[in-house]
């Protein structure tokens, strides 16, 4: 399919059904889901999927880099919020987020899924927004100041793999950890 042309309107819509069945196959039941059971449950052929999208990374990178970029894109609303609550906000979120989309949960955790590989920039890009929130709570002295992004990420990781296991309320968790987050007096 030469970049060039648009797509006629039907090969789009199939392109947009496939990704919409993608996104919730892989929400629900994790990244391990063939390709034709996709196109299956989107009513097309597997061809139709494979046309769109030569292999299964090329469908992860679709899916991987509309979720980034919206979560990136959530994650810039909260930080039009107080500093401390536009990161502890985006956190709950994220916690919420994973224990939902187990595709997400996986691909940030890297369970059997480069994120960088099939989606290069995505995970800086995300990186990057969490980043952006936690400067500015530590700035605000509303988070410890030794704490990285990376740091975040792990403990988001850990929250929303608790969440999806346990299947129960955060609350009092999320608020422990934001005791072990928040800086110390006099910093």
């Amino acid at each position: 399919m030469s970049g060039d042309r648009p797509l006629r309107a039907d090969a789009r819509r199939n392109r947009e059904r496939v990704l919409a069945v993608a996104y919730e196959v892989f929400a629900a039941e994790g990244l391990s889901v063939p390709i034709d059971e996709i196109a299956r449950r989107a009513g097309v052929g597997a061809g139709t999927v494979y046309r769109h999208f030569p292999t299964k990374e090329a469908l992860y990178e679709a899916i991987v880099l509309d979720r980034v970029d919206r979560l990136v894109g959530r994650a810039r609303e909260f930080a039009d919020a107080d500093p401390a609550e536009a990161f502890y906000g985006f956190f709950a979120f994220m916690t919420d987020e994973g224990a939902t989309d187990k595709g997400l949960a996986e691909a940030l955790a890297g369970a059997g899924f480069d994120i960088e590989a099939t989606a290069p920039g995505a995970e800086q890009s995300f990186m990057d927004a969490i980043g952006a929130l936690l400067a500015r709570a530590q700035a605000a002295g509303a988070v410890r100041p030794d704490l990285t992004a990376a740091d975040v990420k792990t403990l988001m990781v850990g929250c929303q793999a608790m969440q999806r296991y346990r299947g129960r309320d955060l609350g009092p968790v999320l608020e422990v950890i934001r005791d072990g987050l928040r800086a110390p007096r006099g910093t």
